[in-house]
């Protein structure tokens, strides 16, 4: 299915440059990693902590920024330097960390039930763990949509800025737009899980 992740290897071009002056610096893919890892972690337990709408604004542009650190630290690892396993286990477990610290928090700032962000986080960390499991039986990472990084990206930031500015009465459709989110979450959950035996040919 049709997912953002469609247009990385755009996103990616635009982003090379800087991945090169990074690596002529000697910067690796797994600080890069890490600084990602890093910076969400502190928004998320600022978002929780304090509960102030004024950071809503602050999840786009934030968001961004993770999105492309992301794609520097894979082409940091693939293009200047060497893949390493201990980078590959950094990247997954890295994003699905700064997802957990920076999605949650919306539970508290968002006008709608916590328990429907709680549960989307939830079979967030899920899909991306069916695209991983893909490995286990020969098959590739699966990023199969039509739900995955970059679209939970691009909803939550359309979300924290509707949230914060009012936009149509929020607490009217808000359950209802994250009652969807939840849906297409499931529905990459079974995507990854599909495609990775049809890759397979089971």
């Amino acid at each position: 299915m049709p997912s953002l992740y469609d247009i990385k290897p755009r996103f990616q071009a635009l982003l090379r440059p800087t991945a090169a002056r990074l690596a002529a610096k000697g910067i690796s893919a797994n600080a890069v990693t890490l600084a990602a890892a890093g910076l969400s972690v502190l928004l998320g337990l600022a978002a929780a902590a304090t509960g102030w709408a004024w950071l809503l604004p602050l999840y786009p542009p934030f968001l961004l920024l993770r999105m492309a650190l992301n794609a520097i630290d894979g082409m940091l690892a693939r293009e200047f330097f060497r893949p390493t396993p201990l980078g590959g286990l950094l990247n997954e477990i890295g994003d699905m960390v700064s997802d957990a610290a920076l999605y949650l928090p919306l539970a508290l700032l968002l006008p709608a039930p916590p328990w429907l962000v709680v549960v989307i986080v939830l079979l967030a960390v899920i899909g991306e763990a069916a695209g991983i499991a893909g490995r286990t039986i020969g098959a590739g990472r699966r990023y199969d949509g039509p739900f995955g990084k970059s679209d939970r990206a691009f909803a939550f930031s359309v979300l924290a800025v509707a949230a914060f500015f009012q936009i149509l009465a929020p607490a009217l459709w808000m359950p209802l737009v994250l009652g969807a989110l939840l849906l297409l979450s499931v529905l990459t959950i079974l995507n990854r899980v599909r495609a990775a035996l049809a890759e397979i040919g089971a």
